[in-house]
């Protein structure tokens, strides 16, 4: 049997981390839910960039933009739109199947915003309206002011994927915001049995960070026993910091608060990895998938991972295999001198900068494209 599809068997959901035209128009999309059984779709300004520079599938919307004095902005904002709702359209069956458990596509808010609860909401509120989806996600980040966003979102029945979570402190924070935002819009006679959310916890950056702190370590001087402890965590931070999240996962979504919003129909926030693909020729390629596979999660893997799991993965219910591991992973890594702390709040900086970055260079590929019809 195809190991993508064992997954289903053990609670956990495949999504793609990826959204070009042609999965919509190639029937790439349809194939993947039908060969592998995914069950849903993430994009980022990273994704876009690439799909709009690397390829003429948008050629149509620049010539029917052609002196109508649109920004690169506005006319990003069409694409971007026409694809999340084509690809929603598609998984559409999907999400009829699962009850709206799955079949969704995310779109993100400018991660210009990031550091803006106001201007986030504003536009989530007008993204989720534009693109009149039932199972669609509205992408917004994991940060201080993004908290209060998301928890006001959710209270109003809205959609969203709260993206760059690295810390199981900050994952904490929103899954408490989810079920808090649940209890306003019961409150106002909301259905919360329509909300939908996710939790994407990145795995892979972690173990990028702290790998790059071991080596410097050794590099300063460790001795060969620090050496030893040091090099003996590298590739295992990303899935120890996993597995404890998912432990609070599981806390915040049970008990009495959690059951009386359960029995109106709500459903749980499920945590999705996100970041999947390893980074390190160390490291199977296959590793962030193996090991984090449990019931209420998702993976959003990006094509080459899908593609390798399909060919070689193995499934087994890894994710709350020896907690008691990871807990002495995480001390260990303290005691080494790396603090968890200073790692996850500097991915959470980067996270935004890099996909401001890909924002502005989505732009600037568009705007050029623009410029040349």
């Amino acid at each position: 049997m195809n190991p993508l599809r064992q997954l289903a068997e053990l609670g956990q959901s495949l999504w793609v981390d990826n959204l070009q035209r042609s999965y919509i128009t190639k029937g790439t999309l349809k194939k993947f839910i039908e060969e592998d059984g995914l069950k849903g779709l993430t994009s980022n300004p990273t994704i876009f960039q690439k799909a709009v520079s690397g390829s003429e599938d948008y050629q149509d919307l620049f010539d029917a933009a052609k002196g109508k004095g649109l920004s690169g902005n506005d006319l990003y904002e069409q694409l971007a739109v026409r694809d999340v709702q084509g690809a929603a359209d598609i998984l559409k069956p999907v999400y009829e199947a699962t009850k709206g458990q799955d079949g969704y596509a995310s779109l993100e808010v400018s991660p210009r915003l990031a550091l803006d609860t106001k201007a986030t909401l504003e536009e989530a509120r007008r993204l989720w309206k534009t693109l009149a989806r039932p199972n669609v996600m509205i992408k917004v980040p994991g940060t201080l002011p993004g908290l209060p966003a998301f928890e006001q979102l959710t209270a109003e029945g809205i959609n969203v994927n709260v993206t760059l979570l690295f810390s199981q402190e900050r994952y904490k924070e929103i899954a408490e915001a989810y079920v808090s935002g649940l209890e306003k819009f019961a409150a106002s006679g909301g259905d919360v049995s329509r909300v939908a959310s996710v939790a994407s916890f990145f795995i892979s950056r972690i173990d990028a960070i702290v790998d790059k702190e071991i080596e410097k370590k050794v590099k300063a001087g460790a001795t060969p026993e620090q050496q030893k402890a040091l090099e003996g965590l590298s590739g295992k931070v990303a899935i120890a910091n996993a597995k404890l999240a998912y432990r609070t996962f599981k806390q915040v979504f049970s008990g009495a608060r959690w059951e009386a919003l359960a029995k109106k129909g709500a459903k749980v926030q499920r945590v999705l990895w996100a970041s999947t693909s390893t980074k390190s020729p160390k490291l199977r390629d296959v590793l962030y998938v193996e090991e984090l596979i449990g019931k209420d999660t998702v993976n959003t893997m990006p094509p080459a991972t899908i593609d390798a799991f399909r060919d070689h993965g193995k499934v087994r219910a890894s994710l709350e295999e020896d907690l008691p591991a990871a807990e002495a992973t995480m001390r260990q890594l303290e005691t080494a001198g790396i603090s968890m702390k200073t790692v996850t709040d500097q991915l959470a900086t980067d996270g935004i900068r890099l996909f401001e970055e890909s924002f502005d260079q989505l732009l600037s590929a568009v705007g050029e494209k623009l410029a040349k019809t």
